[in-house]
């Protein structure tokens, strides 16, 4: 957990709503993928999870999931970026080999992938 630095993270309401208003966007089964320039040098991500999904327990095992997956390629991805990951059901329920597969082909559809996609 000490890879996710507070700086590498979005918190505030007005960050996710410049993302969500300004942004780009990709959307497929198991999450939606939001995607703003930033003028930082370094890539954050922001995460969110609704009721919609489930209860708390499910939502946070949303979270820690798509976290994880965001982890494991934030290397392949071009730096300056604000990333959003949204959750949806099958989130939870999908391979991890399905999540990834659908995080790099969401990150190369909007072009955020080093290298040009």
């Amino acid at each position: 957990m000490n890879e996710m630095k507070r700086a590498w993270t979005l918190k505030e309401n007005y960050e996710f709503r410049r993302v969500y208003q300004r942004g780009s966007s990709a959307v497929n089964g198991s999450m939606v993928v939001y995607c703003r320039k930033n003028r930082l040098g370094r890539t954050r991500l922001g995460i969110t999870a609704s009721t919609k999904i489930g209860n708390a327990v499910t939502r946070n095992r949303a979270r820690r999931r798509l976290r994880e997956v965001f982890r494991l390629n934030r290397d392949k991805l071009q730096k300056g970026w604000d990333v959003i990951l949204v959750a949806r059901g099958r989130t939870v329920t999908a391979s991890w080999k399905e999540l990834n597969d659908v995080f790099l082909r969401s990150c190369r559809k909007l072009n955020i992938l080093e290298g040009g996609g």
